[in-house]
C-alpha cells in the first residue's frame, strides 16, 4: 500500500480566502460555496491563483494538506465521505488502482501539468559534456555508477515526484515499451541499484529537498518536476540547467477530481471552479506562478518551459507492480538508513502519560505482519535508541535483517517498552553522543538523528555548537530532525534543526500528533 505522492499522515493545514485553518482531525462541515479539498502540499504555491478564483467565482478552497498514501487510506475507507468534496493530488493515477477507491472518485479536471526532469549543477553538465537534449536516463546511470554525477530525489513512498521519478528511470533502464510489469522491474532492478547508489539526499517534500540541495555543495543534481527546477533558479538562483531525458517522462497533471459522496452544492462550485482555472487568464497566471503548463489551448507556456515533447511514460497497469516497485526501492534499491533516535526520557515524560505516547509512536514503526511499504523500519536500516535524561542512559543498536526482520524488529519493541522517565534534560550532550556514535563507521548510508524532548535542555549550547562546527564536513551532512513535544522550547529546537540543516515537526496537537511527527519523518531518512 504504497503511493506515488505519499507525505504521510498529513501534518498541516492552509486555507484560502478569509476564513480560519481547520484542525485536519476534525475537517469542517460543508458550507455552501466553499469546497473542502485533500491536496498536495506543493500546490501551495496555488493559493494567490486560488484567491483570485474566489473574487470571480465566489467559490473558497479550503486546503487539507495530505500525501497519496493518506489520500488513498482516507478515500478508500470512506473516511473522506462527508469529510471532503474533491481532491488534488498531481496524480490520481495510484489512487485508481486501489480496490474500492476509484468507485469514489467522480469527475476529474486536469488543471496543469508538470513533467519529471534532472537539475543539473553547470559545472557538473561541463565535466560530463553532456548536450542538454541528448541526454537519456541510460546516459544518467552511466554517469551516476561511473561515480560522476550524484543527486537528490524525494522519497517515492511519500512524494509523486519521487514516485514519478522512479518509474521514469525503471521504464528508461529496463527499456519498456508499454505500463512496466513485474519482469521490468527485475530486468532493471541491477542497473537501478547502481542508479540509486548515487542518491545523497532523500526527503519527504520537495521543499525541503531545494533547501537541502542549496546547503550541499557536494551533490550535483536534483530529480524533481521540471516546475520546481525552474521555480529554483527563478527564487534561489541555483543556476541549474533542467535536462529533460529524451527516452520519456512521467508527467504530473494535478486533477481536481470531485468526490461521489460530495453534496450536490460542491459539485457545482467544483466544476465552476475547474472552469474558471482552465480559462486563459488563470492559466497563463498558473503557468507564470508555478512553472506548470498550461492544459488550455492557445496559451503560450511560461518563458524557460521548453517546447520539445517527450515521449510520455505510463503509469504502471496495476497495484502490484506499483507496490512491488515501491517495495524494491524501500527495501533494496536504496541506500540503507541509519538513524539515531535521541529520546528525552527525563521525570517530565512521567507528566501526562507522555512517556506512553512516546513509545506508543516508536512501536507503530516497528510494523506488524501485514504492515506495507513505508509503514515500518526498512530492511537494511539500522536504528539506535539512545535515550537520555541527566546523562544518555543508554545506546541500544539494531539492524533489520532483510532475510529476518523479525527479531530486530522485537529487539527494538523490547527496548522501547522498558524506557522509563527519570532524570533532567542533557539535549546537547546527547546530541555530541549521537554524533560521536554515527561517526564511528558503518555502510554508505542516509544518515539522521531524530530528537524528541517535552522540556528546555539543561546543559549548554555553545558547547553543541563549537562540537558541531568541529565535525568533519561529510558528518556535518548529518540533519537532526527535531520534534516539539509537549513544554520543549521551539527557539532552541529551531536553532539545532538550522545549524544542522534538518527541520522541526510539530507534535503538540493531540494525542496522535507523535505518532504523526515520527511518521512524517520517515519520509527524510
Amino acid at each position: 500500500m504504497l503511493a506515488l505522492c505519499l507525505g504521510v499522515l498529513a501534518a498541516a493545514t492552509a486555507c484560502t480566502g478569509s476564513s480560519a485553518a481547520p484542525d485536519p482531525a476534525k475537517p469542517t462541515a460543508y458550507r455552501e460555496g466553499t469546497l473542502r479539498v485533500l491536496a498536495s502540499s506543493e500546490l501551495a504555491d496555488m493559493e494567490p491563483v486560488l484567491e483570485a478564483a474566489r473574487a470571480a467565482t465566489g467559490v473558497t478552497v479550503r486546503l487539507t494538506w495530505t500525501g497519496t498514501l493518506d489520500a488513498a487510506e482516507q478515500v478508500a475507507s470512506g473516511k473522506a465521505d462527508g469529510a471532503y468534496d474533491a481532491i488534488w493530488l498531481s496524480s490520481d493515477d495510484y489512487l485508481r488502482l486501489r480496490p474500492g477507491a476509484a468507485a469514489k472518485l467522480a469527475d476529474a479536471t486536469p488543471v496543469m501539468s508538470s513533467p519529471v526532469a534532472l537539475g543539473v549543477r553547470p559545472q557538473a553538465l561541463a565535466r560530463l559534456g553532456w548536450k542538454p537534449d541528448e541526454v537519456t536516463w541510460s546516459a544518467v546511470h552511466e554517469a551516476v555508477a561511473g561515480g560522476r554525477l550524484t543527486y537528490g530525489m524525494t522519497d517515492p513512498v511519500r512524494s509523486n515526484s519521487g514516485f514519478s521519478a522512479l518509474v521514469s528511470v525503471a521504464s528508461g533502464l529496463s527499456g519498456a515499451q508499454s505500463a512496466l510489469t513485474d519482469a521490468d522491474v527485475r530486468t532493471a532492478a541491477p542497473r537501478l541499484k547502481e542508479f540509486f547508489a548515487g542518491q545523497k539526499l532523500t526527503s519527504g517534500s520537495s521543499g525541503w529537498l531545494a533547501d537541502a540541495y542549496a546547503q550541499r555543495g557536494d551533490v550535483d543534481a536534483l530529480v524533481n518536476y521540471e516546475s520546481v527546477l525552474l521555480s529554483m533558479n527563478r527564487d534561489a538562483k541555483s543556476g541549474l540547467t533542467v535536462v529533460r531525458p529524451r527516452d520519456g517522462v512521467v508527467t504530473a497533471h494535478y486533477p481536481l477530481t470531485l468526490l461521489t459522496s460530495a453534496p450536490a452544492g460542491a459539485r457545482e462550485s467544483g466544476r465552476v471552479l475547474t472552469d474558471w482555472l482552465r480559462g486563459p487568464e488563470a492559466q497563463r497566471s498558473i503557468t507564470e506562478r508555478t512553472f506548470r503548463r498550461p492544459v488550455a489551448a492557445g496559451v503560450a507556456p511560461a518563458a524557460g518551459l521548453e517546447a520539445t515533447v517527450r515521449r510520455e511514460l505510463p503509469f504502471p497497469g496495476s497495484l502490484s507492480v506499483a507496490d512491488g516497485l515501491l517495495a524494491s526501492y524501500e527495501n533494496e534499491l536504496r541506500r540503507p538508513s541509519r538513524t539515531v533516535y535521541v529520546l528525552d526520557t527525563s521525570g517530565s515524560m512521567g507528566e501526562e502519560d507522555r512517556i506512553g505516547r512516546l513509545k506508543s509512536a516508536l512501536t507503530d514503526l516497528t510494523g506488524s505482519g501485514g504492515s506495507g511499504t513505508g509503514r515500518r523500519f526498512r530492511d537494511r536500516e539500522e536504528v539506535t535508541l539512545l535515550p537520555f535524561g541527566d546523562r544518555v542512559k543508554k545506546v541500544l543498536t539494531h539492524v533489520v535483517d532483510p532475510g529476518a526482520p523479525g527479531p530486530a524488529l522485537d529487539a527494538i519493541r523490547r527496548d522501547v517498552g522498558a524506557l522509563e522517565p527519570a532524570g533532567g534534560t542533557a539535549v546537547y550532550g546527547s546530541l555530541k553522543a549521537a554524533y560521536q556514535h554515527l561517526g564511528r563507521g558503518g555502510a554508505d548510508a542516509f544518515t539522521s538523528i531524530v530528537l524528541m524532548t517535552d522540556g528546555q535542555s539543561g546543559d549548554k549550547v555553545q558547547d553543541f555548537d563549537s562540537f558541531y562546527a568541529a565535525l568533519p564536513e561529510g558528518q556535518r551532512h548529518t540533519p537532526v530532525f527535531a520534534v516539539l513535544f509537549g513544554d520543549s522550547d521551539r527557539r532552541e529546537l529551531t536553532h539545532i534543526t538550522e545549524l544542522t540543516g534538518g527541520r522541526l515537526f510539530d507534535a503538540t496537537g493531540g494525542s496522535g500528533a507523535l505518532d504523526g511527527a515520527f511518521e512524517e519523518i520517515r519520509g527524510y531518512q
